[in-house]
């Protein structure tokens, strides 16, 4: 009966705004807690009642939709669950599209409106749908369903919503879970203001839900981040604060807690928390692909991908995928792409086509049927594709088997792009390509087939789509060395091994084509550390803590390396990235890549930063301070400086790309427990990138260079390219948090994604102004100065004493 008088009550007040009516029904009907559904007209609900009807898609009045159990939803908050009574909870089911397809305004004169500006996100469950709980006023809610309604709702990370019910959350379900997370030590959570007890620390941090990405600064290959997301938790006794920047509506999306683990140096040992894949999403999805003089570029600046596909979870499988995996990087350019393996599971979930630059389909087996229509909806979007010995194959081509071709060494002549052609002997799968029946296909210049009386065809290009797609499907072992397995006699070795080259050019070839750089650079040697310190007054009590502590052979040993303090360096001195040299006399030490003075002279702190670790070329800078960290002095504030790293750690278990041009450093701070910042420890992130920001917009003249940062860790040019990032590691003993900040971003490199003095070169030109290049070593210094003044700021102020600033340099405003 309440449902039909809300339906003739909106039937006589159709002149109204739709907004209107859908806001004075929800206010209306709320208490009875029925269910409002926007969806399409073919989904709606069994037996709920139509309201407003547009372009196929309805708003609906039904039954009440509960949800009572939430331990399969990762949770963004938990005590913000309790929902204020003008809130409306509710769930968005979205799907995942990309490329061409991805939400475009519509026509409407109206403006576009974003899902994150009305809503606070509570939780994700990830899948197909995409599910999100949400809260928002019932103003807010009013609108996102009529912009739903209007096609004018927009999501981020290629998100396209589908429907949104609102639900009830049985307050049952809330406590349980709200104990469960107070229960659960080693679990990242939040806490309520009402547990805050004066004297005991509050580690302000947050359920985590992901690591990692593609992703670079190179970039780092993520796997996921997050954003910001709302709630409370208290200071000290008499105030309560925003942890975050929850204070700000608009930013709506989950923390990420990048701190890879908090280590109790106790009798109790908590063990490192673990990876969580639920979060990885929006590195991936938020690289919007496009096309650009026939080839897709990436506009975010994260390293583009390589993905392999090698089929299902086999030991045959990884051995496959190492085999493309190793031949792929002695071919393309490390320092502009990343190699990973493509998971069946992950092929048909996440988003991975946006930052993919090239698919190499190896599996031997058959594409299942749901997986080549990804494989083709990529292609159709301008992907690009590289078939080895696979049976996947498209636009009428058929895969034909011949026995007397099986594993034998034949004689192919390529076709280059050029058309001159190379001869060599080659390792055949045993099959060949012919085309089904129908008119003559359009094929690319390169082709490759057998030097017999069939010349049958073993290397095909095929263009696919409008937009630039194109694929080359070979059935030549490319990917096998003539060492393989495969290769039974000597004679086959032999020719083989003489057409090795000419399979790696043939490869190359192939790979340029498809729009790969493979202009190969040798990872370079790992150089000696040289110990130097920004004053002069430090030396002397440095050199005694020194002579106190190092070993008989001068060596200070940790779990991860040795160093070996040493006056000077000689070849026969072994490097290794477990054992490194470190380099005593100062007087010795010179640098393209890092001026001592230049660092000096930017450096203006009482602590951070004043020891340094220099090295030309490391494994990775966060190694180098970990023999050191607990044993000197605090006020002895240790950096590691690198111009080249050749083993970069992003998040989880990603690579981090580090070629020549980026910052490269670690720095160690100590933070006391029981300090404001020590009691919300996942501000360190944001105060370094936040540092990296300000340490150029603070310089005279440089204020408007458009850098900024993207939550939670992330440093950007504007909001369309990532040029750095930050990775916390923090182990508390005692009443101390040991802290080391990882942080690189690009500044002299513009490849293969953009650097600051790119920005500044085209700052000069738009606005007329002569501002010069900035180097790494003065940047560095002005991060370190800048991020010992914010902890200050913090110390004292708390939060709110840096978010202002924080804000102003935000790419999410």
């Amino acid at each position: 009966m309440l449902i039909t008088l809300c339906y003739l009550y909106l039937w006589v007040r159709w002149g109204r705004r739709p907004a209107a009516l859908v806001r004075t029904t929800v206010q209306r009907l709320r208490a009875s807690r029925c269910s409002f559904t926007f969806c399409g007209a073919a989904a709606r609900p069994q037996d709920a009642r139509v309201c407003l009807s547009h372009r196929g898609r309805v708003f609906c009045v039904g039954e009440s939709q509960s949800i009572d159990d939430l331990n399969k939803w990762a949770l963004f908050l938990v005590s913000p669950f309790i929902l204020e009574t003008e809130h409306v909870a509710f769930v968005t089911e979205s799907i995942w599209v990309q490329g061409e397809n991805l939400q475009r305004p519509s026509s409407s004169s109206e403006t576009i409106v974003k899902w994150s500006d009305c809503c606070l996100p509570l939780a994700c469950r990830p899948g197909e749908p995409y599910r999100l709980i949400a809260k928002a006023s019932v103003d807010d809610f009013s609108k996102l369903g009529v912009a739903f309604m209007e096609d004018r709702l927009q999501m981020a990370n290629g998100l396209v919503p589908q429907k949104i019910v609102s639900v009830y959350l049985q307050d049952s379900a809330l406590k349980e879970l709200k104990d469960q997370a107070t229960n659960e030590p080693a679990q990242i959570q939040w806490r309520s203001p009402e547990s805050s007890v004066e004297g005991e620390p509050e580690p302000d941090v947050m359920e985590q839900v992901d690591k990692a990405d593609p992703e670079v600064l190179g970039a780092e290959s993520t796997q996921g981040k997050g954003g910001a997301s709302g709630g409370k938790s208290a200071g000290e006794p008499s105030e309560l604060c925003h942890l975050h920047l929850s204070s700000c509506h608009k930013c709506l999306e989950l923390e990420k807690i990048t701190i890879e683990s908090v280590k109790f140096a106790s009798a109790e040992n908590i063990p490192d928390l673990p990876y969580d894949p639920r979060g990885s999403l929006e590195d991936v999805a938020d690289a919007t692909c496009l096309e650009r003089e026939g080839r897709r570029i990436n506009l975010v600046g994260k390293a583009p991908n390589i993905l392999i596909y090698v089929g299902c979870d086999s030991q045959e499988a990884q051995d496959r995928f190492q085999q493309v995996w190793s031949v792929l990087a002695d071919c393309v350019d490390a320092d502009s792409y990343t190699l990973y393996h493509l998971p069946g599971q992950s092929a048909l979930r996440d988003p991975w086509a946006d930052n993919c630059l090239l698919l190499v389909i190896a599996s031997r087996e058959p594409i299942p049927e749901d997986l080549h229509q990804k494989f083709m909806a990529y292609l159709s979007q301008g992907g690009k594709v590289l078939g080895l010995c696979s049976p996947f194959t498209f636009a009428g081509f058929q895969v034909t088997r011949k026995d007397a071709l099986q594993d034998t060494v034949q004689n192919l002549v390529f076709s280059k792009a050029d058309q001159s052609q190379v001869k060599l002997n080659v390792l055949s799968s045993g099959c060949v390509y012919d085309e089904g029946p129908g008119e003559p296909l359009s094929l690319g210049k390169l082709q490759g087939h057998l030097e017999n009386e069939e010349r049958d065809k073993l290397v095909v290009q095929v263009p696919f789509g409008t937009h630039g797609g194109e694929a080359v499907l070979c059935q030549v072992y490319l990917e096998l060395p003539p060492s393989s397995s495969i290769v039974q006699t000597q004679k086959d070795f032999n020719l083989l091994k003489s057409s090795n080259s000419g399979r790696y050019e043939v490869l190359k070839e192939i790979l340029t084509a498809l729009g790969l750089s493979c202009d190969v650079k040798q990872v370079p040697a790992l150089t000696p550390l040289h110990l130097l310190w920004a004053t002069e007054e430090i030396r002397d009590p440095l050199m005694q803590w020194l002579g106190k502590h190092v070993g008989p052979e001068g060596i200070i040993k940790s779990s991860k390396l040795s160093l070996k303090f040493v006056p000077s360096y000689t070849s026969e001195i072994e490097i290794t990235p477990t054992t490194v040299p470190v380099v005593t006399d100062t007087d010795a030490f010179s640098s393209e890549n890092f001026d001592l003075e230049i660092y000096r002279q930017n450096l203006q702190t009482r602590q951070l930063g004043k020891i340094l670790l220099f090295a030309e070329v490391a494994s990775t800078t966060m190694n180098l301070l970990d023999g050191l960290m607990f044993e000197m002095p605090q006020e002895m504030g240790l950096i590691a400086i690198a111009g080249r790293q050749t083993q970069g750690k992003g998040r989880g278990k990603n690579a981090w790309l580090s070629p020549p041009g980026c910052a490269l450093c670690t720095l160690l701070v100590s933070i006391p427990l029981k300090s404001r910042l020590g009691q919300r420890i996942p501000f360190v992130q944001h105060l370094m990138s936040l540092a990296v920001v300000e340490a150029v917009r603070s310089v005279p003249g440089y204020q408007d260079i458009n850098l900024r940062v993207k939550w939670p860790n992330d440093i950007y040019y504007s909001d369309l390219m990532k040029l750095g990032g930050v990775l916390v590691n923090s182990t508390l003993m005692g009443e101390t948090f040991y802290i080391l900040i990882g942080c690189g971003f690009n500044v002299t490199n513009s490849n293969p994604t953009v650097c600051i003095n790119d920005l500044i070169t085209a700052y000069n030109k738009e606005h007329g102004a002569d501002l010069k290049p900035l180097r790494a070593d003065c940047l560095i210094a002005r991060t370190v100065t800048r991020l010992e003044r914010l902890i200050d700021t913090f110390q004292d102020k708390g939060p709110n004493g840096v978010l202002p600033l924080y804000y102003k340099y935000w790419v999410h405003r």
